[in-house]
């Protein structure tokens, strides 16, 4: 099966435009990117414990969908004037990659959802950072889903850690078993499906 592309983005409105960022978000972001062929899931979730307070993850075939004709029609110099006024206002992290593990899920609608980054990461630490959220989240009762995705970006990685929970739980992290990766852990967050 081939690896499924992502597209993770993590948002952070001013406080006094977060009700126009949701009405936005909700009305014409999601279903614009989910009319694009090759784009499988799009979620939205609020955070509970971290920052910045909104996560979108999308599951697509793979990453070229983002450099289809269709995706270009909604996005860029072609995106919308309410999408230009929104995100020249919001503070975005945006990751494209693959899904290294498993590598071909889709995003489930779980109650809870941990996200864990590890930035700036060399590139040959990929099996760390899967062995290690392996042995933290698969087998507990509570992990209904766990996925792992590399966005490239300037000779570096950023690995994300997914794990879908059926309840919000305090996560015992033994960094041990990220072995090197471990330095490069800059987030834990946990969400709600919004």
């Amino acid at each position: 099966m081939s690896k499924k592309g992502f597209l993770l983005v993590l948002m952070q409105p001013p406080p006094a435009f977060e009700e126009e960022f949701n009405a936005w978000y909700d009305t014409e972001h999601v279903p614009d990117r989910l009319a694009v062929d090759g784009f499988e899931s799009g979620r939205r979730y609020v955070c509970l414990d971290g920052h910045p307070k909104y996560l979108a993850m999308y599951d697509m075939e793979n990453e070229a969908v983002l450099e289809t004709e269709a995706y270009r029609r909604v996005s860029g110099e072609r995106a919308s004037p309410w999408t230009k006024r929104v995100t020249g206002r919001v503070s975005v992290y945006r990751s494209i990659g693959e899904q290294l593990y498993p590598g071909g899920e889709l995003t489930r609608p779980t109650p809870r959802s941990v996200l864990m980054r590890f930035s700036g990461t060399p590139d040959g630490l990929a099996d760390a950072v899967v062995a290690g959220a392996r042995a933290t989240f698969e087998g507990r009762v509570n992990t209904l889903q766990l996925r792992v995705f590399a966005y490239h970006r300037d000779g570096v990685v950023d690995f994300l850690v997914l794990a879908g929970l059926k309840v919000p739980e305090e996560i015992a992290l033994d960094m041990g078993a990220f072995g090197e990766a471990a330095g490069h852990l800059d987030m834990v967050n946990s969400y709600a499906l919004y």
